[in-house]
Formats: C-alpha cells, sequence, structure tokens
C-alpha cells in the first residue's frame, strides 16, 4: 500500500518524466493547474494530510502515459527498467533515421523507461493512426527489439523500402515473401516481396 507521502512524491516524479511541474502536469491532464500543488498536500486547518483524487490521479496517468505499475515503482523506488529512445512511428518512415538493420542513428531523442528487458539495441515507437487499432492506439508506446529472433504470430514491426512503417503480425514467411497480418479488419493483409523490406523487429513491450 502506497503511503501519503510516496504517493505525492510518485506525482512529483511524474512530472519530472513529463518534462513539466506539478502544476504543468495538472494542465496537461485537464485539471486546476493548482490541483497537485504542495499547499494542496496538507490541510490549512489542522495540518491533516491530504491526497489527490483517484480521478486527478488517473488523468495525470493518462496524460503522462504511464501505468499505475509504472507510476507505483515511481513513488516506492523500485522501478525496474531502463531509458531507450522513443521516436514517432511517423518519423520512422523518414531517411535517416535508422540504419539498415533498423536501429536508431544520431542522438538527441527523447527517452523513455520500460522494464524488465536486457537487449541493449531496444528502443520504443509511438504510435499514431488508426491502422493498428483495437490492439495499439495512437500515443501507445510499444518497444521492439531488432535483435529478438522472429517467429509466426510475433508482433512486428517493419519498414518497407517505400518509407512505410507498419506494425503487424507476422504470418507465413518463405524464401521470396512475407505476409503480415493486419491487426485491424478494416486494414488488408499484407504479402510482401522479400526484397520490399528494410528491416523487421519484434515487438517486446507495450506501454498501454
Amino acid at each position: 500500500m502506497l503511503t501519503h507521502a510516496q504517493v505525492w512524491r510518485g506525482i512529483d516524479r511524474l512530472a519530472q518524466r513529463a518534462g513539466t511541474t506539478p502544476s504543468g502536469l495538472a494542465r496537461q491532464a485537464g485539471l486546476d493547474p493548482t490541483t497537485f500543488n504542495p499547499s494542496k498536500r496538507v490541510a490549512s486547518s489542522d495540518s491533516k494530510p491530504r491526497w489527490p483524487s483517484t480521478e486527478s490521479l488517473a488523468k495525470a496517468l493518462e496524460a503522462a502515459k504511464v501505468s499505475f505499475a509504472e507510476f507505483a515503482g515511481l513513488a516506492t523506488d523500485t522501478i525496474a527498467g531502463r531509458s531507450v529512445p522513443l521516436i514517432g512511428l511517423a518519423q520512422a518512415g523518414n531517411q535517416g533515421f535508422f540504419d539498415d538493420a533498423g536501429f536508431p542513428v544520431g542522438s538527441g531523442w527523447e527517452e523513455v523507461i520500460f522494464p524488465g528487458l536486457d537487449d541493449e539495441a531496444c528502443y520504443a515507437l509511438e504510435i499514431s493512426g488508426e491502422s493498428m487499432l483495437p490492439v495499439y492506439r495512437p500515443g501507445d508506446r510499444i518497444v521492439v527489439a531488432p535483435h529478438a529472433q522472429l517467429r509466426r504470430g510475433d508482433r512486428v514491426v517493419a519498414k518497407l523500402r517505400s518509407g512505410e512503417v507498419m506494425a503487424k503480425e507476422l504470418g507465413r514467411t518463405t524464401a521470396r515473401t512475407v505476409e503480415l497480418v493486419s491487426l485491424n479488419a478494416e486494414y488488408e493483409t499484407r504479402v510482401l516481396d522479400v526484397s520490399d523490406l528494410v528491416w523487421m523487429a519484434r515487438i517486446v513491450w507495450a506501454s498501454q
């Protein structure tokens, strides 16, 4: 169970991760800017501890795109994981963002924390568009592992020579073709020539 001090510490750290202040986090969550201010944490009349409402905390987590489990880790200093580069899915289609093996190049990327994986080559992509519904929604963040072995049924991100980047389920593969099954029934399954693929990486984690 989280203590009063841990909950407010978690909110302060949540704001730091979002690159803002507690007041800024409240604004991003559509709340009164003073919702998470230090003055709100203890009652002025009798100095009793005051807790954030469940609704305000839920809105803050949604705004910061952080799960409650991650929040609890921030609050209690038990979060596991490490920082990885975060790239927008639209950016991933541009020239110069990846090498031929599917690894991000350059520096200055925004970073996110994800738990429990040791592959140093992992990086995160932020979903845009609706072609991955209902599995992945716009704003969800997925972590891909270029080194991970691919098997039929895996969810993958693939980049084509045309610059298109897509999240699909890996279907049947042959020496010449790769079948990519759409996660959204409104989008067709793609059967691609192997030569059309620049790289393909397995999705190993998602923050939803």
